[in-house]
């Protein structure tokens, strides 16, 4: 088992759009994991296989040797600290950006312009305490792991830092967006101790990604 490699992905998103890559590099996955229970997958590369693991755990897994590698949105990276964790790559898939958002008879240049405190609900805490830090506004955050769009709604929140893609989720909760953090995408991440340890196999699975991104 040590000379093998384990990647770890996040079912959903990043798993779909991971295996056009994965593909390119010549590697099929031996199941699909929306129709087998299993956790762990088996590949056509000799030593290599998947875990699939929650997005959020996925950098701890990394950091901590439960994988070699990982694929992981640069949210979730930010928000873990990434230590221990070399990043190669920008895989440029399952993109979206972090932004801002209010409801639509928010007045947010008045409330960021007089320097009151803001409530600021999101999952995100890391990227909008650095963001209004930033911008030097005071705001008092509300951790939420749910739908971030009731908490204007409902009164819970003046503001929300959350993922957006498309944006119609906002419109059809009557918010709008007011400021855009920075674009999102995911990255592909490496324990540096396997690095080492393993270092042929992990760099030639490294090149491979790094040729089906054109990077």
């Amino acid at each position: 088992m040590s000379s093998g490699i384990t990647l770890a992905l996040s079912k959903g998103r990043i798993f779909d759009e991971t295996m056009p890559l994965l593909q390119a590099a010549g590697v099929t996955v031996a199941e699909d994991p929306e129709k087998s229970r299993k956790l762990i997958i088996g590949t056509s590369r000799p030593g290599l296989r998947i875990v699939l693991v929650r997005a959020t755990d996925v950098p701890t897994y990394v950091q901590h040797g439960g994988a070699d590698l990982g694929v992981v949105g640069l949210d979730t990276l930010i928000e873990h600290g990434g230590q221990g964790l070399y990043q190669p790559l920008d895989l440029k898939i399952a993109k979206c950006r972090m932004s801002v958002a209010v409801r639509d008879d928010f007045d947010y240049a008045a409330a960021v312009r007089q320097g009151s405190r803001i409530r600021v609900a999101t999952k995100y805490t890391q990227i909008a305490r650095d963001h209004f830090a930033e911008k030097g506004v005071h705001v008092d955050l509300i951790k939420l792991y749910g739908s971030m769009e009731l908490a204007p709604l409902t009164g819970l929140a003046d503001a929300i830092v959350d993922l957006v893609s498309t944006g119609s989720t906002l419109k059809a909760n009557k918010l709008v967006e007011v400021e855009r953090i920075m674009d999102i995408s995911s990255r592909l991440v490496v324990n540096q101790a396997a690095l080492k340890l393993r270092r042929e196999p992990i760099r030639a699975l490294i090149d491979a990604f790094a040729s089906a991104v054109g990077g």
